[in-house]
């Protein structure tokens, strides 16, 4: 239990559970989009399947780290480019995340309709609800993956004590899923928040996929432009409630 009081531990513990939870933002984000398609009794089940997903796939990783470090090695070359297993699998989940935020936006601006489908018998309500559930369920699995990849190997740079990575890893997943509920309420409730955020996941896929091409975006650029957005859609949400206040006195 020495090791325990090792200040150097806990150090490693900290920075380490705070880089999880900042790679962490664009998975919270991304599922709480997909589940705010999903009816709300079923949102908190899908919410905690995709998060409890993710902290498998990153444990699992984590278990195989020889497996994970070999992915860094090329397995042939393109146009004088090394491709490795690490970069197929970040441009598959920076494709995807681009599709995805793409049509999420286009559905969000531009596909609303004005009349309701067709009534549907209970039965087959009820079983179009559950597949669509599993749906968004392996889609959140899908991306959990890509995301679990690049922070392992992140993990795996900073700190060489299993231990210290799997705790930092549960403790992590923790706290998102804490703060994944608020973050997809608060989504929700403003749709034009919902569309920066699909941008900002458009922004996280472009970044995956120039990544697998060894062209590296330092996401602290991505957040940092994501923040001052939301920073200013926060003044105007502000400007729309006292108006709406205005307006009513």
């Amino acid at each position: 239990m020495d090791f325990l009081l090792d200040p150097n531990i806990w150090i490693a513990f900290g920075m380490l559970t705070a880089l999880e939870i900042v790679l962490g933002v664009d998975n919270i984000i991304f599922i709480s989009i997909l589940v705010g398609r999903l009816p709300p009794e079923q949102r908190d089940f899908a919410r905690r399947l995709g998060l409890g997903f993710a902290m498998v796939s990153r444990l699992a990783l984590l278990f195989s780290l020889s497996w994970v470090m070999g992915l860094t090695a090329d397995l042939f070359t393109v146009a004088g480019q090394g491709i490795s297993g690490r970069d197929l699998v970040l441009l598959l989940g920076g494709l995807f995340l681009l599709y995805k935020a793409s049509h999420e936006i286009f559905v969000e601006v531009e596909a609303r309709e004005q009349d309701g489908p067709p009534a549907a018998s209970p039965e087959a309500a009820a079983a179009a609800r559950r597949g669509m559930v599993w749906g968004i369920v392996g889609q959140i699995a899908v991306i959990d993956i890509v995301f679990s990849l690049d922070s392992v190997i992140t993990a795996v740079g900073m700190v060489d004590q299993i231990g210290v990575m799997v705790a930092a890893v549960v403790t992590s997943v923790g706290v998102m899923l804490f703060a994944a509920k608020p973050i997809g309420d608060f989504v929700d409730a403003h749709p034009s928040v919902k569309v920066l955020a699909l941008a900002f996941l458009v922004m996280v896929g472009m970044a995956l996929t120039a990544e697998a091409f060894d062209a590296h975006v330092p996401k602290g650029y991505i957040y940092a432009a994501m923040a001052f957005s939301l920073a200013v859609e926060a003044l105007n949400i502000r400007a729309r409630k006292k108006r709406l206040l205005l307006a009513a006195n």
